[in-house]
């Protein structure tokens, strides 16, 4: 198995165990992974998800030595402009193109570059190691981003910044990363699983149905007017609503718990 699952919880590591290749995804990897996330989006015993490589890697991209030998995955054939979109449509490094309604964290040590980082973008939150090192190294080999790279990294840091790493391929090291807004954290060196974790176990103490609804309407406005972008908001919000959330966190509050800031458990 190239692909290993772990559960904490409610909380699914999913880990890409294929040292020998720096964690390199080839067609089975894809496929496992995204097996292994949709997986982990249908059960509703988990709430967050997490995913990182093993050996000190996190993922060096699409293994192309697969792909020169003809196994590396399918790239499906992406809908055109105006077509449905399938929310669970595998793309070559697998969950790649899914929209799940859980949160997902990428733990990076090492290298998360070129389809690695498509990847890590793919993911809601990065927790990455003070000696981790990210880019777009596949310009080098003429290898193009097709798992959301071009579309979620100038969404993330913005047209100038993404530029500059898709153009020039240049590895950003952890600082600049989080001065960008592409790492949410910095761990020490072999601890991105470990802070990954504790921020995975503080979003499952959250009421769900609210964060997942917001998280929802936080990915899906980016492709809508501003005016139906707020209107989705109101409608991601009545089904927070009506799960009665709202209600039982006023009256925690009113009885005087989770004031001045204090996240008290739920």
């Amino acid at each position: 198995m190239t692909v290993k699952i772990e559960h904490k919880e409610a909380v699914t590591i999913v880990s890409i165990d294929r040292p020998d290749r720096r964690n390199a995804v080839d067609g089975d990897t894809a496929r496992a992974l995204a097996d292994a996330f949709r997986a982990f989006d249908e059960d509703d015993t988990k709430k967050v998800g997490i995913l990182t490589g093993t050996a000190g890697a996190f993922c060096a991209g699409a293994d192309l030595k697969a792909v020169a030998a003809g196994l590396g995955a399918n790239p499906v054939t992406p809908p055109k402009v105006g077509d449905a979109f399938d929310r669970l449509d595998v793309g070559p490094m697998g969950p790649s193109r899914f929209v799940l309604n859980k949160p997902v964290i990428a733990a990076i040590e090492g290298h998360a570059v070129a389809g690695g980082l498509e990847l890590a973008l793919w993911c809601d939150m990065r927790v990455v190691s003070e000696d981790a090192v990210l880019g777009v190294f596949c310009r080098r080999w003429g290898v193009p981003l097709i798992d959301g790279g071009t579309v979620r990294l100038p969404r993330l840091i913005g047209q100038g910044h993404a530029m500059d790493l898709i153009l020039t391929g240049r590895p950003v090291d952890a600082e600049e990363a989080r001065m960008m807004g592409l790492a949410n954290r910095i761990a020490p060196k072999g601890d991105a699983l470990y802070e990954a974790l504790k921020l995975a176990q503080q979003l499952c103490e959250f009421p769900q149905i609210c964060m997942r609804h917001d998280r929802l309407s936080a990915l899906e406005q980016w492709g809508l007017p501003y005016d139906q972008a707020m209107a989705n908001e109101v409608d991601h919000g009545r089904h927070a609503l009506k799960a009665d959330e709202a209600r039982t966190g006023a009256a925690r509050f009113a009885a005087g718990r989770g004031r001045g800031g204090s996240f008290d458990k739920i």
